[in-house]
């Protein structure tokens, strides 16, 4: 193993000192494994047969705008379905644990009130491991394979952090209606969703913005992150005025309306806009005069900052830079902007300029970040083969700290490549190849303790010679004839610069 890590080591030592990305693609442009493994979470064979058949126009179309008879393989949903979060509406996961908080306040015994305190969290965290479970089955198996990494990208960019009071019983449904119906449909409504959506109005605050005690959180990230960007010509003035035109927004678990709130109310499961929270004075924001209306206020100033051209070129920027590289070309953003402008934020309409731009095609692609990274070993390792226990894929996303749910700031993790290819990280790599190149790395060992499958180590070699190997440089080709087994190859494979982009 010593001499293999030697090898390792030598193969992978540029990207120890900068992300150096594998040859430029060829001529012609990418390649179909590329291309599959820059569109989904990773190329299978049975994704490269159906890419092949269908043509890559039509696989395309396909890809962006897919249909809800695009399910997944009867056994991952049979295993999401099993999930206690799949069938339990998110209004009362927050209710049980709103009892168990009110409980625990309650409770005179302090030794009581510790363990009380201690089940609620283990209560909560499991909810977050359920909807992560239930993430990873859909990228791992979900025939729309460009509907969840865009479901990653766009719960990124709107992130909420789990770990934040009681976030983890709502970040499944938070993922599930606000982000992943409007992956690849208008940017306005992917916005209003996670705008009235309780997990972010908890997160960022907007639950405790009430007129005359003003927080200014949510407002100033909507135009940092989440539309305009940072330096795009919003002042003070405007963060304060969006803060006041979303006063009133908040959660509500109570079953009944509060009748004396009067004619404006507005409840929508647990959301709720409250008129007697809200600042009804009137309001100048970029520039436009908001009357004092209520809800509507919310809905208007939605309307201006998805139209903004700062928000298009920020949102170009963005997705320039997933897809293409870390410094996306300037003429590419332009392009991208400006489709958004004229497409009103159509999401798929501005991907599929970038997905047949020259640059898209000529460029080699960026450093996987971790999830990436994981998905793509899994998928090409075992294919359609729907794993039993995802906790050692989250356990490796946490080592190498792009966990699901768990980035602390609104920022989201970061993009480009030089936050991913560390020695340490890739380290943890190098183990994460030798796990799944050995064998099935507990992925298949039923947490419940039911009936364990035990495939045999994967056989990567079976599509290397028609699929992979016209990918690979000679320094990888030479140090893969060194392997004495098959599971070494899979390491090694694994754990090349290649695979790593």
């Amino acid at each position: 193993m010593r001499a293999v890590r030697a090898l390792l080591v030598g193969l992978c030592l540029p990207m120890m000192t900068a992300a150096a990305p594998p040859p430029a693609p060829p001529a012609h442009g990418l390649t179909d494994v590329a291309l599959l493994d820059r569109l989904t979470w990773g190329a299978t064979e049975a994704d490269l047969a159906r890419l092949r058949a269908m043509g890559r126009e039509r696989w395309l179309e396909w890809q962006l705008h897919p249909t809800e008879a695009d399910r997944l393989p009867p056994a991952a949903q049979a295993r999401i379905d099993a999930l206690p979060i799949s069938q339990a509406p998110m209004a009362d996961l927050l209710v049980a644990a709103l009892l168990r908080e009110r409980a625990i306040r309650e409770e005179t015994d302090a030794t009581q009130q510790q363990t009380d305190r201690r089940a609620n969290q283990q209560a909560l965290s499991g909810l977050g491991r359920q909807a992560a479970t239930r993430e990873v089955l859909r990228d791992l198996y979900s025939p729309a394979q460009l509907r969840e990494v865009m479901t990653w990208f766009w719960f990124n960019h709107f992130n909420v952090y789990q770990f934040k009071a009681n976030v983890r019983a709502m970040v499944g449904d938070y993922e599930e209606r606000a982000i992943r119906p409007h992956a690849l449909g208008r940017f306005r409504d992917l916005l209003a969703a996670t705008l009235r959506h309780p997990a972010m109005l908890r997160y960022l605050d907007d639950a405790a913005n009430v007129a005359g005690r003003i927080n200014e959180n949510y407002a100033r990230e909507i135009m940092e992150l989440h539309t305009m960007g940072v330096g795009s010509g919003y002042t003070q003035h405007d963060v304060e005025e969006l803060a006041r035109c979303l006063t009133g927004l908040t959660i509500d678990p109570r079953p009944s309306n509060p009748r004396w709130l009067g004619s404006q109310l507005v409840r929508d499961g647990l959301f709720e806009f409250n008129p007697a929270r809200h600042d009804y004075g009137d309001k100048v924001f970029l520039g436009h005069v908001i009357k004092g209306s209520g809800l509507a206020e919310a809905d208007e100033v939605i309307d201006i900052l998805a139209r903004q051209p700062a928000t298009a070129h920020h949102i170009a920027a963005e997705l320039a830079t997933f897809f293409v590289a870390d410094t996306p070309p300037p003429g590419l953003v332009d392009r991208l902007a400006r489709s958004f402008l004229a497409t009103d934020g159509d999401i798929g309409a501005v991907l599929g300029v970038l997905f047949h731009s020259p640059e898209f095609a000529a460029s080699p692609g960026r450093f996987k970040d971790p999830m990436h990274y994981v998905l793509s070993a899994v998928r090409l390792a075992y294919g359609e083969r729907v794993i039993l226990n995802a906790q050692p894929i989250l356990f490796w996303l946490n080592r190498m700290g792009e966990g699901l749910y768990n980035h602390q700031t609104p920022d989201g993790y970061p993009l480009r490549s030089d936050a991913w290819n560390a020695p340490g990280q890739l380290e943890v790599r190098f183990e994460i190849a030798r796990r799944i190149g050995y064998g099935p790395a507990g992925l298949f060992k039923d947490p419940e303790g039911g009936v364990v499958d035990l495939p045999a180590f994967p056989r990567l070699q079976n599509v290397y010679f028609q699929d992979l190997q016209p990918t690979l440089g000679p320094a990888t080709l030479a140090a893969l004839e060194q392997a004495t087994s098959p599971q070494e190859w899979n390491f090694l494979f694994l754990s090349s610069p290649e695979f790593m982009f």
